[in-house]
């Protein structure tokens, strides 16, 4: 700064003395009282002779932008110990090709110069860009918030990994260091696990394309069970590829999980958010995702183990069990109540026959006396002492003589057989009791 000062107070000292011509003019002029337009004017020509003060570029944070209704756009540019006021036109705002925000780091292209009715010291901004990492940065940080607001990195969309892989595709450059980290690291833990592929570029332009497209292919293989993708640590430039946006929505899509191994463990990219789980290297990728063979067998022993002991709780038990029911069984044998049942039987059927031999006589005894009243009541024995029985020819016996009319057929049943006759004549006895 003292330089430039310096180089300043020469110009204007030449200048004073190509407009005097001499030295005493010089000193004529050095006692003249200037107007502070004639002072702004001259300040401005001087620094619009200067040539370090044209097409500067010049780094900086924008802050305090404003955007006049004419299209102007005022704002300072600052470091960390100083600042400046810039000027846009409206012009140039419209031909530029970054949308200026405060925070935003850039690089500005312009003149320094003094805008004289004021008498301030300000840069003229003809274009500007990003300012490497800051402005990636913030595209990041832009991208970052955005996405995350969408849910991308919601814990509730990352998917499982699988205990044991038929198959694990890779997404990565074919020459570098992971490839070769990933392979060392599955033929320690598991050489059984086949790993796949997919070649792809992992900085510089197009890389991101071949990501998403080397994604989307291992995800439509049946038999890869989980893909890795990633590449070796670097600046944010390096990484770019795994910020980019199309890289992030693809890799939060794949129906098959996702390890994000991108960079060392100070390294974060967006494919990390998105991914079903973030591994620190390529490494510790491969450890997440490729399990230990001898651990497996170890815990195969377990289950084996296990299964032996449940197994033989469970015969035991059994065994218990079969040996209660068999106590039981013997305790509750169908002989012995077949036994039990037939001595209950023969004992019945002696009780019975003891009955049947104090009850038959006196049934018989009393059946005869019933028989021989039944004899007695017989008919067929009345006829044989010569009583008749008499029945018309329907068949109706006739027990009556009011039974009787003239005339009538009658059939006689008589000791010996039957007679048919005729009724000539009815009579009634006087002052019998009979029923007409």
């Amino acid at each position: 700064m003292l330089n430039l000062i310096e180089q300043l107070e020469q110009l204007e000292q030449l200048e004073r003395l190509e407009r005097a011509g001499e030295s005493d003019r010089l000193a004529q002029a050095a006692g003249r009282v200037l107007s502070v337009s004639e002072l702004n004017a001259y300040v401005q020509r001087t620094l619009a002779a200067d040539p370090m003060l044209q097409g500067l570029n010049l780094r900086g944070e924008i802050s305090n932008l404003k955007r006049h209704s004419s299209g102007h756009l005022y704002f300072s540019l600052k470091d960390e110990t100083a600042r400046i006021q810039c000027v846009m036109f409206r012009s140039q705002a419209q031909m530029c090709a970054v949308r200026p925000e405060d925070g935003l780091r850039i690089v500005a292209e312009g003149r320094a110069a003094l805008y004289s009715r004021d008498g301030t010291y300000q840069f003229y901004v003809e274009a500007m860009r990003m300012d490497g990492v800051g402005a990636l940065f913030l595209r990041y940080e832009q991208t970052r918030k955005r996405l995350l607001a969408e849910g991308l990195f919601d814990a509730a969309r990352k998917k499982p990994l699988p205990l044991l892989p038929r198959g694990v595709g890779i997404v990565t450059s074919p020459t570098g260091a992971v490839i070769r980290d990933i392979q060392t690291v599955t033929e320690r833990r598991h050489p059984g696990v086949r790993l796949y592929l997919a070649p792809v570029r992992v900085q510089g332009a197009g890389a991101a394309e071949e990501i998403v497209r080397g994604i989307r292919m291992l995800g439509q293989l049946p038999f890869i069970d989980v893909i890795i993708t990633g590449r070796g640590g670097g600046s944010l430039e390096d990484l770019w590829a795994f910020n980019e946006e199309l890289v992030v929505r693809a890799v939060a899509g794949c129906v098959k999980p996702i390890v994000s191994a991108v960079g060392h463990e100070t390294d974060t990219t967006l494919a990390d958010f998105a991914a079903d789980v973030r591994a620190p290297t390529p490494s510790a990728a491969a450890e997440l995702v490729i399990p230990m063979r001898s651990a497996l067998l170890d815990q195969i022993e377990q289950y084996r183990a296990r299964m032996i002991r449940a197994s033989e709780r469970r015969l035991r038990h059994s065994r218990e069990r079969l040996t209660s029911l068999a106590a039981r069984l013997g305790a509750a044998e169908p002989s012995r109540a077949l036994n039990e049942r037939r001595r209950r039987v023969a004992e019945l059927r002696e009780r019975l026959r003891g009955c049947a031999d104090r009850i038959l006589p006196q049934r018989r005894l009393g059946i005869m006396g019933l028989t021989a009243r039944l004899a007695a009541l017989n008919p067929e024995n009345v006829l044989e002492r010569g009583y008749a029985m008499v029945s018309d020819d329907q068949g109706r016996w006739l027990n009556n003589a009011a039974q009787v009319e003239s005339d009538m057929i009658l059939n006689i049943r008589m000791w010996g057989g039957r007679v048919a006759s005729r009724a000539i004549e009815v009579t009634i006895d006087e002052g019998s009791d009979v029923w007409r």
